[in-house]
């Protein structure tokens, strides 16, 4: 049995959205310097500001202008933080009740260890050298001795460029360790053979395997070698070019029932225009030195495949 395999895995994905007037506010607030909430119906101050109360779902009034310093109202230490966080070295995630504001605002403490930290502790923004318009304004928080502010003032003022809209960076990074089946198929593919694992119960043979029958629910073991060739079931053209993907646009993803196989697995179409990608069209993988999974499947050339061959596998 071959070494399982274990391997970095990250998945990203900046996410663009557009800004309401008052996030737009809030976030243009930061980037002069300003920290803005907005007044509920009941006389509440919300912070971050939001445009309906999360209390009644009635929309929310006149934006308020709050200090930047205030109160921690709870908090968690990070000793290790991780890439894209607000410091580099251990800090404190603290919410923080501005001077103000009558909700807390989640954000960084720079502090020397969890010893200096404390409910009820006061402190204030530290801002960042460039501002943005983006929550990254505040650089973090930092202790502070002084008093409460007074309460918050009414904001009539104006911004010039309203931050309108923003990207969200979202991104996971962890260990993938694909288990005994897929470290079997993974293996095989080095080798440019692609293996399957069948169910002893229906039969099925299962490509990628997942090391048991979903069906079933039974243990897979058998080996299974099947395709190289197969047959495109499903397919749809992708427009949109990807960050870092050096294929141009427009191609082909397509789902392809190797010969053998009883599950269809995933794969880009390359060698035919992508408007004569068809259900039926009989593929076979393309390899690339020094690549372990095919680059993409090309059409072999045979008649295509009858409806009834792969209508199962759709």
């Amino acid at each position: 049995m071959p070494e399982a395999l274990s391997a970095p895995l990250v998945v990203e994905f900046p996410f663009t959205r557009s800004l309401g007037p008052v996030q737009s506010a809030f976030l243009t607030g930061l980037r002069e310097r300003t920290v803005l909430g907005v007044r509920t119906a009941d006389g509440r101050v919300l912070v971050p500001p939001v445009e309906y109360d999360p209390v009644t779902a009635e929309e929310t009034g006149d934006l308020v202008r709050v200090a930047p310093t205030g109160t921690v109202t709870t908090w968690a230490w990070n000793h290790a933080p991780r890439r894209g966080q607000p410091l580099a070295t251990p800090f404190a995630w603290v919410l923080v009740r501005l001077d103000g504001a009558d909700t807390a605002l989640l954000h960084a403490l720079d502090a020397p260890g969890p010893d200096a930290v404390r409910t009820g502790m006061r402190v204030r923004v530290r801002w960042a050298a460039e501002p943005t318009g983006a929550i990254t304004d505040i650089a973090c928080f930092e202790p502070h001795d002084g008093p409460p502010a007074p309460g918050p003032e009414p904001f009539t003022g104006t911004f010039d460029a309203p931050v309108t809209g923003i990207v969200t960076p979202a991104r996971l990074d962890y260990t993938h360790a694909p288990g005994r089946a897929q470290t079997a198929h993974l293996t095989a593919l080095a080798e440019r053979r692609i293996v399957g694992e069948r169910c002893p119960s229906c039969r099925k043979v299962y490509v990628p395997p997942r090391g048991a029958c979903p069906t079933c629910g039974v243990a897979t073991g058998d080996p299974v070698e099947v395709g190289p060739r197969g047959t495109v079931t499903t397919f749809c053209v992708v427009n949109i070019k990807a960050a870092n993907l050096d294929i141009e646009v427009p191609y082909v993803y397509a789902h392809i029932a190797l010969d053998g196989a009883d599950l269809a697995l995933h794969g880009r179409i390359g060698g035919i225009p992508y408007d004569e990608v068809r259900m039926g069209l009989r593929v076979e993988p393309v390899w690339r030195d020094g690549v372990r999974h095919p680059d993409h499947y090309r059409p072999t050339g045979e008649p295509d495949a009858g409806y009834d061959t792969y209508r199962e596998l759709l």
